[in-house]
């Protein structure tokens, strides 16, 4: 199974993707925690990305993609992956479609999740986090026992700064802007499936799932 999971901030295929990677055992790969990793290994790549970040500036789309073309040769992936978030563009996607050719791999699926703005606008905003232990939590769907306090710690529980509805708004658009072409690109190549994400996490997981069948390992 290689599938791709695009999808706005706040539409849950992260979770998905952890549900998935688990129900068929196939790698989770996502470009965040090949970063994070990359930067504690201090590898070249690593140190490269580190470089951008220390300054606050965006990694380059070829040390990101240096770093998924690491990831697909590593024996974790080969009994398949989910792709995480990424590619994120047309280039990115061109990038990762080259790449993977020359690894003779092609990909099965990749999975358009669609959420309402308004849901995504309520899931982000709802959520809170505590900065000394971890713990998250949401407004809505996983309230604390103690408004704003955390259950674990008893610490304050806060919202990130982009969690707020000016940033939320503004990185939908962002979204919307790169996403929309990405989208198109695939669905050229008959590999889009849209999904509707608006329902419970174990509804869209096995709806998911019965689209993903298919592509299961043997």
């Amino acid at each position: 199974m290689r599938v791709v999971f695009l999808g706005a901030p706040g539409v849950g295929k992260g979770t998905q993707a952890d549900r998935i990677a688990a129900q068929y055992q196939v790698a989770k790969i996502s470009t965040g925690d090949l970063l994070r990793e990359a930067v504690r290994s201090q590898t070249t790549l690593g140190l490269e990305a580190k470089s951008y970040m220390d300054q606050g500036k965006l990694v380059p789309d070829a040390v990101v993609i240096g770093l998924v073309k690491e990831k697909l040769l590593d024996p974790v992936c080969a009994n398949g992956f989910v792709l995480d978030g990424f590619p994120r563009t047309v280039p990115q996607a061109e990038a990762l479609g080259m790449a993977l050719t020359a690894s003779g791999i092609t990909l099965d699926r990749v999975v358009n999740f669609q959420v309402s703005r308004e849901d995504i606008v309520r899931r982000l905003s709802g959520r809170r986090s505590c900065q000394k232990c971890q713990a998250t939590f949401h407004m809505d769907f996983a309230r604390p026992k103690v408004n704003e306090v955390c259950d674990r710690c008893g610490e304050s529980l806060v919202q990130r700064s982009d969690d707020r509805r000016d940033a939320i708004e503004m990185r939908l658009k962002v979204y919307d802007e790169q996403t929309a072409p990405l989208v198109r690109y695939y669905q050229e190549r008959g590999l889009l499936l849209p999904l509707d994400g608006s329902g419970t996490v174990q509804a869209v997981f096995q709806h998911l799932s019965q689209e993903l069948a298919p592509y299961r390992a043997v």
